[in-house]
């Protein structure tokens, strides 16, 4: 059993996810807190395995009470967050603070509008947590001079970090990059103006159309969308409605496969951080296409799932750490040292 403390500050929700938790025969929820305060004395009383946080609470922040948790004593967290702008941008901070999940409040007082949220309590419980170092400022070493190379990433549980690392260090010239991050519609936007807030390169949510040119990063819209790359010998971004793939929308595999087709062997595959399979087949299709793949390797993967399938199946050339992943994208796809 998977011991789940719930921390919130209105006891109606607490009421709700504690039902939807405990609706699933794995889980057991052993105790509640209305404020971090209550939430630090379960934790040493109770021991959880996992705990659901609330951000705006009374007494202290829940930002500020995750960033102590993950720097004195780490353990696996989920966001259950409110679907404002406001909730978003503080869910995505958790998000690059160490907690493994994110879920969206219902809006109304029934539990099952928290749709995942058992799902992802048991994906926390079986993440990979550690103390978060601060990311050490970008340096570049070198010229960097674009070859013409798309790259292509795809990321999941322990993405936004993963992600920050990488794309914080990408030139203002960087090659053109397309991201399929597994993540709510009302999060991605959000998530691509935090990127762009850190990196020299413009990042933006991807439209349908956007033509990918050097200096520019797309990231998937959440929801039921799906990102591809189109195109022969000017590439742009495709933007459609789509059913789920591989389990997802946006999927890592539909994002990969296009780039198979359309970049064949003018293109870099990175697999990142994640739950399950998505993005292994495409990734495998970059690769025979001629493409070269890179993928997180398993001691700095929060959830060693999507790559671990891909490097399985073949599709990885190089697993690397997640600090040394960036370098590598740069090399490959810089025209004075590709390699």
């Amino acid at each position: 059993m998977i011991r789940v403390l719930v921390v919130d500050d209105s006891s109606t929700m607490r009421r709700l996810i504690s039902a939807a938790l405990s609706a699933d025969p794995e889980l057991t929820v052993v105790g509640e807190a209305g404020d971090p305060l209550e939430a630090r004395e379960a934790i040493k009383a109770l021991n959880p395995d996992v705990i659901t946080l609330d951000v705006e609470m009374p007494n202290m922040n829940g930002l500020d009470f995750l960033e102590r948790l993950m720097r004195l004593r780490p353990m696996p967290v989920v966001m259950v967050s409110t679907l404002t702008a406001r909730g978003a941008e503080a869910t995505l901070h958790a998000l690059e603070l160490g907690a493994i999940e994110c879920v969206e409040k219902p809006g109304g007082a029934d539990p099952t509008g928290f749709g995942r949220l058992a799902e992802k309590v048991k994906i926390a419980a079986r993440a990979r947590v550690r103390q978060r170092a601060a990311r050490a400022e970008p340096v570049a070493t070198d010229i960097f001079t674009p070859s013409d190379k798309v790259v292509a990433i795809g990321s999941s549980t322990g993405g936004v970090e993963a992600l920050l690392t990488i794309i914080e260090r990408l030139s203002a010239n960087c090659a053109p990059t397309v991201i399929a991050q597994h993540m709510p519609a009302s999060f991605t936007k959000s998530f691509a103006e935090r990127l762009n807030r850190t990196s020299a390169a413009t990042v933006s949510e991807a439209c349908d159309g956007d033509p990918l040119i050097p200096g520019r990063v797309y990231v998937a819209p959440g929801g039921d969308f799906h990102l591809e790359v189109e195109g022969t010998r000017h590439l742009r971004c495709r933007v459609s409605h789509g059913d789920p793939v591989s389990g997802h929308c946006p999927s890592v595999d539909v994002l990969f496969s296009s780039v198979a087709r359309c970049a064949k062997d003018h293109a870099v595959g990175v697999i990142l951080t994640g739950m399950g399979r998505d993005g292994a087949r495409g990734l495998l299709s970059m690769r025979e296409a001629g493409a070269r793949t890179l993928g997180q390797d398993e001691a700095t993967s929060v959830v060693y799932g999507m790559p671990r399938a891909a490097f399985e199946l073949g599709a990885v050339e190089r697993q690397l750490p997640l600090e040394k992943l960036g370098p590598a994208i740069r090399n490959l796809t810089n025209k004075e040292t590709e390699r």
